[in-house]
């Protein structure tokens, strides 16, 4: 017999979707908890069965709880009712947005998009009501609620898992917090769950791993459209903030995975200079492009988060570049952030739908776009372009395995005993049931390789390519101040046919210059694709382009330049609330209602 591993109550592979009624009362449970396996070994192999223990985050729900529904996602972060009459409204808030996970996580659309809730955050909640009362907030996000993408540790003890979407890393033991996650506890936040991602950031497969899929959280769908692909690889970020899951979440980039999420979700996501937030307990790809960033329903709660996870940190030393005393980013929200500036239109490559794969009505949107920004008083370059954009690459992969087998051996214990990249593949080819289901096979990219002088050579090249001879060389050469791109990247619908992975993904990807530069992007809603729009196949169970998924618009900038891009995105959202002009679909939207309660 060898050690249980526990599963999440909210686990959402296909394994597990019971649902659960409150028998003598007739009235359904929001749920934590775990499921218990009953772990046993038949020829060497893992044998899992399932008994399950609930516990109750509240008892019946009240039927004032279920108005009819309206907007499901007005109570942003910085509009959470702090100063409420009422001394217990963290727990209460934290009970709907319970309520709210258990209608659509694995109910209803079956959105997939939280893996596990915080078995402690009705408990932390009420604390921080207490201390509320008696000494006053900490921050402005005393008692709000956040998700953490599932590749960012947070301390066993809590009682929850820190996976990056894998079964091998399953009840493994983390040291204790990442960085980022324990500055939002020290801020007052509540870390409601996790959510799901594309399993290790999307870095598995012949073409990587379906986007939002992973085998510990199943596939994440988007709210706008039944079955449409939520982008990765934060794709739980983005579902459950779009429809009101959450206050906020955190994400992680190595090359699109906060910015394209928060397009197809239609969110603001900022995805920071690499070294303005540590990367310290993030389960790994590259050093070198590696960030965590929020992504929220407006740009001021972007700046609020960013204010609190930003800063210098001892454990990574890439922090030590990041500005010394961190700005408060929102005193950079100006409805005239625009107006004076000029900003920049690489069109080569980036913008054309040949190589993209876009939806014409992308483009359309963002030569509209254009002329916002000339009516809020910005001069558009138009074009200017990247001095070398079709030689951009991207070398995220190389790293992967020497990051991640450091991030391993700092784990306290790992029960499937895959210390290491290779056991992991191995891991995966004996549970190919688990980890390699009918449609997400494929661990290929696994296998790269470590340092060497070519790594060198090749990171001082890509470093040239992202910046002098990239972002920086376009912003030096026609005298920007940012550049302006569609959020939206290559999205090929017959993506699981490509071989060359690589070169499909990066020709015309919007996030790839920065990504190979290191440097800051934010994205805020620019529109959606329109109903007649033809749906196509983007992955064994996920379609794209579909009617009503939204997209961005992203702003551009060389190495720390947040606080500039921060109020070029809010000038933007303010003048155009884009975000407020399509609801997700109707099954896709929660009915329990915050201001009900809370107010």
């Amino acid at each position: 017999m060898i050690r249980c591993i526990q599963l999440s109550r909210l686990t959402s592979s296909r394994a597990f979707n019971d649902t659960v009624d409150d028998r003598a009362g007739g009235s359904k449970l929001a749920l934590w908890g775990s499921y218990s396996p009953q772990c046993t070994v038949s020829k060497g192999r893992f044998v899992f069965s399932y008994c399950s223990h609930f516990y109750p985050c509240f008892h019946r729900r009240p039927s004032h709880l279920l108005p009819a529904p309206r907007r499901p996602n007005t109570l942003t972060c910085t509009k959470h009712p702090s100063g409420s009459y009422r001394t217990d409204w963290i727990k209460v808030t934290l009970q709907a947005y319970f309520a709210r996970i258990d209608e659509v996580n694995l109910k209803g659309p079956k959105l997939r998009a939280v893996i596990e809730l915080n078995p402690q955050a009705i408990a932390q909640a009420a604390a921080l009501d207490a201390e509320r009362k008696r000494t006053g907030k900490r921050s402005p996000l005393h008692g709000i609620p956040i998700l953490l993408k599932d590749n960012i540790a947070t301390l066993a003890s809590e009682g929850m898992n820190t996976t990056a979407g894998s079964y091998a890393l399953l009840k493994s033991v983390v040291p204790g917090d990442a960085t980022v996650a324990a500055k939002l506890r020290k801020a007052g936040a509540v870390l409601l769950g996790k959510a799901n991602l594309s399993e290790w950031a999307n870095i598995r497969g012949t073409f990587i791993s379906a986007s939002g899929w992973s085998a510990v959280g199943g596939q994440a769908t988007n709210p706008y459209y039944p079955a449409a692909d939520p982008c990765g690889s934060s794709s739980g970020s983005g579902v459950a903030t779009a429809i009101g899951l959450a206050a906020g979440s955190l994400g992680t980039e190595t090359d699109g995975s906060i910015i394209c999420p928060s397009s197809y979700n239609n969110l603001v996501g900022v995805k920071p200079t690499v070294g303005l937030t540590s990367r310290e307990g993030v389960v790994p790809i590259s050093s070198h492009q590696d960030t965590v960033g929020p992504m929220t329903r407006s740009v001021a709660d972007a700046a609020v988060i960013l204010s609190i996870i930003a800063g210098r940190d001892k454990k990574d030393n890439y922090t030590q570049t990041a500005p010394s005393k961190i700005p408060d980013y929102t005193q950079f929200l100006d409805v005239n952030a625009i107006k004076g500036k000029r900003f920049g239109v690489p069109r080569a490559v980036f913008t054309d739908d040949s190589i993209t794969g876009n939806h014409p009505s992308i483009n359309a949107e963002f030569n509209k776009s254009l002329d916002i920004i000339r009516s809020l008083g910005g001069i558009v370059v138009d074009p200017a372009d990247l001095p070398d954009a079709h030689e951009i690459p991207d070398m995220g992969l190389t790293r992967f395995q020497v990051d991640l087998n450091k991030y391993l051996k700092s784990l306290k214990s790992i029960p499937t005993k895959t210390g290491t990249l290779e056991k992991i593949i191995q891991f995966n080819d004996a549970y190919k049931g688990l980890e390699q289901p009918k449609g997400y096979e494929g661990q290929t990219m696994y296998a790269t390789s470590g340092y060497n002088s070519t790594y060198y050579d090749a990171l001082r090249e890509n470093y040239k390519l992202g910046r002098q001879r990239g972002i920086d060389g376009a912003l030096k050469s026609y005298k920007l101040d940012a550049l302006l791109l569609p959020s939206n990247g290559t999205r090929n619908s017959t993506s699981f046919e490509i071989h060359d992975a690589l070169n499909a993904l990066v020709l015309g990807y919007t996030t790839t210059p920065a990504a190979i530069a290191g440097y800051p992007i934010v994205t805020v809603p620019l529109g959606f694709h329109p109903d007649d729009t033809h749906v196509e196949s983007a992955g064994p169970y996920t379609v794209f382009p579909a009617p009503g998924v939204p997209f961005g618009l992203s702003f551009l900038g060389t190495a720390y330049s947040e606080t500039s891009l921060i109020g070029f995105a809010y000038a933007y959202e303010q003048r155009t609330h884009t975000r407020l002009k399509r609801l997700a679909y109707k099954d896709a939207i929660p009915k329990t209602q915050l201001q009900d309660i809370i107010l």
